[in-house]
């Protein structure tokens, strides 16, 4: 199908308000496959009609499956609201290229969308605005997100960055985005009691599952593997199908058996031991992962903290009250994402 693009644009800006509105419910929805897409970003894609209405929304699922803006624009076709598209809304700036799909810029063109409103431009510096010039030089009126006033599009502007850190770290410094993981008791110990795994809530784990899900790979050290024998295998929600991750152990001294390896191996990881958190990075990298999670424990977890490498630090706090539900904080590293949300938040069991 070819370009549809009407030599001027003849119609009207829709409101910010609309506009934020569903950046929300796309970030929601480009959200729910984050850590399914390596190498890729996560991305989301809505279809707007002239009054703002979402026609159709769709995500990038995973590499070599249809990028969001392809996707919801088939999904339109097959509602047969094409001839309405308006406004498309996009968490990150359309491709412009070929690789294992057509470039998302000549999808956009085969529909009558007039205005193009992008969270964030694509941090790849070899592709970095092609998109965006593509489509204006096309005749689309395009906007950053971040150029619209007011805190809900700063807002909005800000989880799309945050959408895709994982893959703007890999592509600035070919190293993995570090989430830290720590589980506390109400006096601050990361140990659980004798006999315990845990001692946080069945949301507690939930949450802790989802972290695990969107890992590319898991870093450990050599003491938690002989104390708890962990799995590291997500179970409390469902995980990516096909989705493979590493499992880096540092244990300098030689102590994590071989039959621990094959094992994990069999539970589907690709294990391999490190001998310092660098040469674990290097590897991992080297592995192609995007996104690190550190399950560990008191020390290898304050050495990466003092370190200044990792980039989220995820802290879950059993409440001292039984019924109360566990507090959970996070802080980054890049303190402008610790304007995403509330420094702590209550996280109770019917979650």
């Amino acid at each position: 199908m070819g370009i549809v693009k009407p030599l001027s644009i003849s119609g009207k800006r829709l409101s910010d308000e609309a506009i934020v509105s569903a950046f929300e419910q796309v970030l929601g929805e480009a959200g729910r496959f984050a850590g399914a897409t390596s190498p890729n970003p996560p991305v989301g894609c809505a279809l707007l009609d002239s009054a703002g209405n979402i026609l159709a929304m769709a995500a990038h699922e995973r590499a070599g499956h249809a990028h969001a803006e392809a996707a919801a624009i088939a999904l339109a076709r097959q509602r047969g609201l094409t001839s309405r598209i308006h406004t498309v809304v996009v968490t990150l700036e359309p491709c412009n290229h070929h690789g294992r799909t057509p470039p998302c810029t000549e999808a956009i063109l085969t529909t009558p969308a007039e205005f193009l409103v992008i969270g964030c431009a694509d941090p790849n510096p070899h592709v970095a605005g092609g998109g965006a010039v593509r489509l204006g030089e096309a005749g689309l009126d395009v906007t950053y997100l971040e150029a619209m006033i007011g805190e809900p599009a700063g807002a909005a502007a800000l989880a799309c960055r945050r959408l895709i850190a994982p893959f703007a770290k890999k592509a600035a410094t070919g190293l993995p985005w570090i989430t830290l993981k720590q589980a506390l008791d109400e006096c601050g110990s990361m140990i659980p009691p004798s006999g315990e795994k845990t001692f946080t809530s069945a949301a507690s784990l939930k949450l802790a599952h989802r972290l695990r899900r969107r890992a590319d790979a898991i870093l450990t050290g050599s003491g938690t593997v002989l104390a708890d024998n962990p799995s590291f295998t997500v179970r409390h929600v469902s995980d990516f199908t096909e989705k493979k991750r590493s499992l880096a152990i540092l244990d300098r001294r030689g102590r994590v058996a071989d039959s621990y390896l094959s094992e994990a191996r069999a539970r589907g990881f690709e294990p391999f031991v490190a001998q310092s958190f660098s040469d674990a990075l290097r590897q991992i990298g080297a592995a192609g992962a995007q996104e690190v999670l550190v399950e560990a424990g008191p020390l290898l977890t304050e050495h990466i903290l003092q370190s200044g490498l990792w980039d989220a630090h995820v802290v879950i706090t059993k409440s001292a009250a039984a019924n109360d539900g566990d507090a959970v904080a996070v802080r980054y590293r890049d303190e402008a994402f610790d304007l995403l949300k509330n420094t702590a938040w209550p996280l109770g069991d019917e979650e």
